[in-house]
């Protein structure tokens, strides 16, 4: 018998979804413009086939390594997984990435476009990327300044990859709109139409100022054990 507690990650979806809904009406989007991505890094399979077996089937991995040890075999026994690639990435993991997942969302530098350019080219698959824009200019954080996006852009369009949004992780502990909004506008000013941003504590924000793609792991999952 299923368990019908609010811990059980079937409830804790269902609970998301009801919170998606509203965000969307509130927001007068349609309900099939979001797409919600599990962030699975550091959860076992068990704790992921739960989720799987309640119909989702968009899910997120920091580490391409990580998610190399446990989705081949969680694929095998369900072939329409998506999987997405949200932490960043090493320039020479870029083939190992190519053929694991079907889309990027942190390409941030020409060294990583030209990695990607040649693992793409060499597994003759393209894979859609974000490109990931450090949106509060933080020096811990990942993504390409604002200033050097366009010539980020045009270098990726060049070495033959799809750049299809932008992606941002917001400054902790502040107000996020404010940088969903930047997001959104450098979006539109380079003709693009996705937006990754959002994650557990913010995805309704994201999705009034118009993401396309938010990243939901600990309401999902739970909280993260500690050590």
């Amino acid at each position: 018998m299923p368990d019908a507690t609010p811990e059980n990650p079937a409830r804790r979806l269902a609970g998301i979804e009801t919170e998606i809904a509203q965000a969307c009406k509130v927001a007068r989007r349609s309900r099939d413009a979001i797409a919600l991505i599990a962030v699975s890094k550091t959860r076992t399979a068990n704790e992921i086939r739960p989720l799987i077996e309640a119909g989702h089937r968009r899910f997120g991995e920091n580490r391409v390594q990580e998610a190399a040890t446990k989705w081949p075999g969680l694929r095998a026994a369900c072939a329409d997984i998506e999987l997405h690639l949200i932490g960043q990435l090493q320039s020479n993991k870029a083939e190992e990435a190519v053929a694991l997942f079907d889309c990027i969302h942190s390409l941030d530098r020409m060294s990583l476009i030209e990695a990607l350019s040649k693992a793409m080219a060499k597994a003759g698959k393209r894979v859609p990327c974000f490109v990931q824009v450090n949106i509060g200019e933080e020096e811990q954080k990942g993504g390409c300044a604002i200033a050097d996006l366009p010539t980020l852009l045009a270098a990726a369009h060049a070495g033959g990859i799809e750049i299809i949004g932008l992606m941002c992780i917001p400054p902790a502990d502040v107000e996020p709109a404010p940088y969903f909004a930047l997001l959104a506008e450098l979006a539109a000013r380079h003709g693009l139409s996705q937006l990754s941003m959002g994650m557990s504590d913010d995805f309704t924000t994201a999705i009034m100022l118009g993401a396309t793609h938010i990243r939901v792991g600990t309401a999902l999952f739970g909280p993260r054990p500690v050590g």
